[in-house]
């Protein structure tokens, strides 16, 4: 598209405005942003009183000279092959009467004399002016701000809203929520305050700048300003977590032997550290070195204590850590807090136990893997816990373990691990067909079982929960999935396969008629 001059219409019509250049230096000073988007607005407000004047339905635009100042009005007029607005719009027939070369979607300009403003006239341009410097102020306030979020920053209390802070910011305002304040923390308008930049939003009355002095992230920035080896990326900063005001653990890591990353952070005397804890008002850190093996890392985090034996079930993501009675109550800490800070540290949901506990347990998970045998295989305790002794939890196991395995075990030879597995195989084949009839009973559509991957034991705990059709199963989650069946075996992967196997009939395309 080409925009062309209208040539019948030759005269001059710039108006000099001189002083329009002033205005915009001076605006653009004052409010902090470009001079070129005052001059956008005075353009907007001339616009808008140019249409007021030569009508609102047509298309009249204005220009300021950003070299001299001078003024341009214009009226725009669009080339199309049949004219449905006068107004806006002329056809090419008529617009090649003037010149042969317009062609379809052309603008034809027409230059307009210049307006001269009244009192209502410039009252609406004041108005459009202060508008359009304002939308200019706050994108360049939320530019600034944006760029700023994830970091510290600093301001002076400006005033308090029941409870909530609101922090002066130079050229915004921030606001610092009371659940965002530590515990027991008072701040007065003047005081100085320090806070983490959660997030920055655009907002009609300027940038939204949330404020918080409890995210995790801010005890992290903290020791990025204080320890030189982190802000350089010597130390990494693995993970953190927080009782804000009470109590903290801090995760680091380095890849350089010659340093020490905890001592690094604590300093010469603690003074690095130190300078955090005030920062937080005392609340107490905790600086445990990142190990990726979980096992020591689990052990790290629960410092002050000392741990005898760690346990881990990757499966369940969960961990039994075992320590001395003497070491229980710091292990676990004033209401759960060692412990859960722990937890939260390293991912991994943890349980402490002494050792007098852990050989309980032990026990009782022993004597009801050695009944479960004896009943199920229908051999006497003695073979039923070596079995539970091997390691092997259910039945399941021994029907698929390889006959090598079971030969392994003191006192079994060939026959005796082919007989045990045989009985295995039978119990859980007569399980699988009972809880098969079961739910056919329970009206359990044959389609779902059809799903690779799916047991007799699987279909019979979705009957229990009226989920009998294949458009059932196909509803449900992965995880909703996993939670019926209680399958330890089943990963999240394998569940949504399933789920996914069972929306295949949705997708199929339907035959043509």
């Amino acid at each position: 598209m080409t925009t062309r001059r209208n040539n019948l219409v030759d005269h001059s019509i710039s108006q000099p405005r001189h002083e329009i250049l002033a205005v915009a230096d001076a605006v653009a000073r004052e409010k902090g942003i470009e001079r070129d988007e005052v001059l956008y607005a005075m353009e907007q407000a001339i616009q808008k009183a140019a249409r007021a004047k030569y009508g609102f339905e047509k298309d009249v635009r204005a220009k300021v000279d950003t070299s001299t100042g001078d003024v341009t009005i214009w009226k725009v007029l669009t080339v199309v092959e049949e004219v449905e607005n006068p107004l806006t719009q002329i056809s090419l027939a008529q617009a090649q009467l003037h010149d042969k070369n317009h062609k379809l979607g052309d603008e034809i300009i027409e230059p307009l004399p210049p307006i001269e403003f009244g009192r209502v006239a410039a009252q609406s341009a004041r108005q459009v002016i202060i508008q359009k410097v304002r939308d200019a102020e706050r994108a360049h306030q939320y530019a600034e701000f944006k760029d700023r979020a994830e970091q510290i920053i600093g301001g002076i209390v400006k005033r308090v809203e029941f409870g909530n802070v609101v922090v002066d910011l130079g050229r915004s305002e921030g606001i610092l929520r009371r659940e965002d304040l530590i515990q027991r923390e008072v701040f007065r308008n003047g005081d100085r305050i320090r806070a983490y930049v959660s997030e920055v939003r655009p907002d009609a009355r300027g940038p939204m700048v949330a404020l918080s002095r409890t995210h995790l992230q801010f005890m992290a920035k903290l020791f990025e300003s204080e320890v030189p080896e982190i802000y350089d990326g010597v130390i990494e900063i693995k993970a953190v977590a927080r009782d804000a005001g009470s109590r903290a653990k801090i995760a680091v890591y380095t890849t350089d032997a010659s340093i020490d990353p905890v001592g690094s952070c604590v300093g010469l005397r603690g003074v690095r550290v130190q300078a955090v804890v005030t920062e937080l008002q005392g609340e107490k850190i905790d600086i445990v070195p990142w190990s990726a093996n979980p096992a020591t890392f689990v052990v790290n985090a629960l410092a002050p204590a000392e741990v005898i034996k760690v346990v881990l079930d990757e499966e369940a993501h969960r961990v039994d850590v075992v320590v001395a009675e003497d070491q229980l109550s710091l292990a676990i800490g004033r209401r759960g807090q060692n412990v859960r800070l722990a937890s939260q540290l390293t991912g991994w949901n943890i349980d402490i136990m002494t050792e007098e506990q852990e050989a309980k347990l032990r026990t009782e998970e022993y004597n009801s893997r050695t009944q479960l045998f004896m009943n199920a295989l229908d051999v006497d305790e003695v073979i039923a816990q070596l079995l539970a002794a091997d390691g092997f939890t259910t039945v399941e196991e021994l029907s698929f373990a390889p006959l090598e395995e079971l030969m392994s075990i003191e006192g079994f030879d060939e026959a005796i691990a082919q007989e045990i597995q045989s009985r295995a195989l039978s119990f859980v084949e007569q399980r699988a067909k009972a809880s098969l009839e079961k739910a056919k009973d329970l009206g359990v559509s044959e389609d779902i079982l059809e799903i690779d991957g799916m047991t007799a034991e699987m279909l019979l705990k979705l009957a229990e929960y009226k989920i009998k059709t294949l458009d059932d199963f196909a509803d449900l989650s992965g995880d909703e999935f996993i939670e019926i069946v209680q399958d330890e075996q089943l990963t999240i992967e394998q569940a949504n396969a399933m789920i996914m196997a069972a929306r295949a009939h949705w997708f199929d395309e339907k035959p043509k008629a």
